[in-house]
């Protein structure tokens, strides 16, 4: 890849949980099962499924991933959020003050979570090496332009940078986003400053 250039990957609809929701949904001492490393460090898909239901529908089978975190936080698309009438403001990860609620139903308990509920602003992880090299600082806002092989590439504007050795160098968008790209697997997407 050139120094500009960054890989894209969609992150479907999924949720976080902290270790007291963990253990209301699937009972106590309950620990989380790897079904699949993830391209973040350390982070992993999870067998366990959970129903996230909302005013006007549900999903019944949403994906965790884990690691367990201080708050639970479900990650939704905005097309998701109006389809099962719960709010998800654009926030980034972690923002959750004030964010939409929706009930979580689990195989041993549910929890009507206050807040906690977001669309994830689109973001690139990267590490500081990765970031020395593309000139790039932490909380910098970029745009990306994403190429399309079927006529709608797309420059995504509001892209916020993050920067951790703990990350490993990518994008994240939502299905709703990738979508109006047409976006393919393994696309590549280049940093506008």
């Amino acid at each position: 890849m050139e120094k500009n250039e960054v890989l894209v990957e969609t992150s479907a609809r999924h949720l976080h949980l902290s270790q007291a929701d963990l253990e209301t949904l699937f009972g106590k001492g309950y620990e989380l099962t790897v079904k699949k490393m993830l391209s973040q460090p350390g982070q992993f898909a999870c067998e366990e499924r959970v129903r996230v239901v909302g005013a006007k529908g549900e999903f019944p089978a949403v994906s965790i991933l884990g690691p367990v975190r201080n708050a639970t936080q479900v990650e939704i698309s905005l097309t998701d959020a109006r389809s099962i009438g719960v709010s998800a403001p654009v926030r980034e990860s972690g923002d959750i003050a004030g964010s939409g609620s929706c009930k979580l139903v689990g195989p041993k308990g549910e929890i009507e979570l206050e807040q906690g509920v977001i669309a994830a602003k689109r973001h690139i992880h990267a590490t500081t090496a990765d970031a020395e090299r593309m000139g790039l600082e932490n909380g910098q806002i970029v745009s990306v332009e994403i190429p399309s092989a079927n006529g709608r590439k797309l420059v995504f504007g509001d892209v916020v940078v993050r920067v951790s050795d703990s990350y490993a160098l990518a994008m994240h968008i939502d299905t709703d986003e990738a979508n109006a790209a047409g976006m393919a697997p393994n696309t590549i997407g280049k940093i506008i400053k």
